[in-house]
């Protein structure tokens, strides 16, 4: 009786989300998306080229320390001279030398509508045109920097928007500068906007669809920083976002893994994820994705709420953050335990 008692409330969650979505954004519409998904544009001409007397490692096959391996036998003309042919490969392939990566994105994304990107010095890590655009940018010295930290944003992000001005601690930018800002000047933080993202409240969010296409990008790319000699990183994974890092857990070389907002983790544990990494959760009072049922059955939501007691996840101090994206807001609880978890210093 007691477990047919929680599977009718299972089935009337799944009823509340489906009404829910179809209420806003409605299952067949124009908001559902593409993921961008397979190696870089470019990969055949890249795969072609013998000028160095031999094959150029597989963008869709080489893992991270093969490809770290390839650049360090490289000198800095031959480093050039794939940055030149090769730029869209070159700055999306996990495991080069980063100072080689921004060459190439830099040259990327010159003559495009991104041409922005190349302006003030900015530190382009990855840079991708397919579909609405995807880009991971560094905010500090990813070479000397020991701590980093990748923030991976939820729904309604994208190359045009991810650094927005005006939205102040809200948008993914000024996450990554409100954190770099608490944490210290020992620490560099990625905003890694490498998958396509959800838009609006549809069938894309209340589905693992786009997260399961986006999962296997992030465990890649946190195993090419280590690859490249960076610092382990801890991964802040808001909202849509901490579905995408409790799918890519078990694959991504992460010391600590932040679910914040979170609708769920496709897991209902900490064991379920498969991660050695420290896993924390944090919602604050009013965020309203406490509304969102948490359920996972006939493909619909995401599971167990990451800070339940269930779940057993280290909990983030909230009390005081507002909203579902107010947990970077200075002075509060929220953002002095992210910077501690950023500098390895909370336990």
């Amino acid at each position: 009786m007691r477990r047919s008692g929680r599977l009718r409330r299972r089935l009337l969650a799944v009823v509340l989300v489906a009404v829910s979505v179809a209420g806003t954004a409605g299952w067949v519409s124009g908001n559902a998306q593409q993921p961008v998904v397979g190696p870089p544009p470019g990969t055949a001409a890249w795969n072609a080229d013998r000028v160095l007397g031999r094959a150029l490692p597989d963008p869709a096959s080489a893992e991270p320390r093969e490809v770290a391996a390839f650049f360090e036998g490289l000198g800095p003309r031959a480093r050039q001279g794939l940055v030149e042919r090769h730029p869209l490969v070159v700055g999306n392939l996990d495991g080069a030398p980063v100072e080689t990566r921004y060459a190439a994105n830099a040259r990327a994304v010159r003559g495009t509508v991104y041409e922005r990107l190349a302006r003030d010095g900015r530190r382009i890590l990855a840079f991708d045109p397919r579909g609405r655009g995807q880009v991971a940018e560094v905010y500090g010295d990813l070479g000397r920097a020991r701590h980093i930290a990748v923030i991976v944003p939820g729904s309604d992000i994208d190359a045009n928007n991810f650094d927005r001005a005006g939205r102040g601690h809200r948008g993914p930018s000024g996450m990554a500068a409100a954190l770099r800002g608490a944490a210290g000047g020992t620490t560099a933080v990625i905003v890694w906007t490498g998958y396509t993202t959800p838009v609006g409240v549809g069938a894309d969010a209340a589905t693992g669809r786009l997260a399961e296409a986006g999962a296997p990008r992030l465990a890649r790319f946190t195993r090419g920083l280590t690859a490249a000699g960076a610092a382990r990183p801890s991964l802040f994974c808001h909202s849509y976002g901490s579905v995408v890092c409790g799918l890519a857990a078990d694959r991504a070389d992460a010391s600590d893994l932040v679910a914040f907002g979170s609708p769920g983790m496709r897991a209902d544990s900490v064991r379920e994820l498969r991660t050695s990494a420290r896993v924390w959760a944090a919602k604050d009072p009013d965020d309203w994705i406490s509304r969102v049922p948490n359920v996972r059955l006939f493909g619909l939501g995401h599971g167990e709420d990451p800070t339940s007691a269930a779940f057993g996840a280290r909990r983030v101090p909230v009390e005081d953050a507002r909203g579902h994206d107010g947990y970077f807001a200075p002075g509060t609880d929220s953002l002095r335990a992210f910077a501690a978890i950023a500098r390895g210093e909370a336990r």
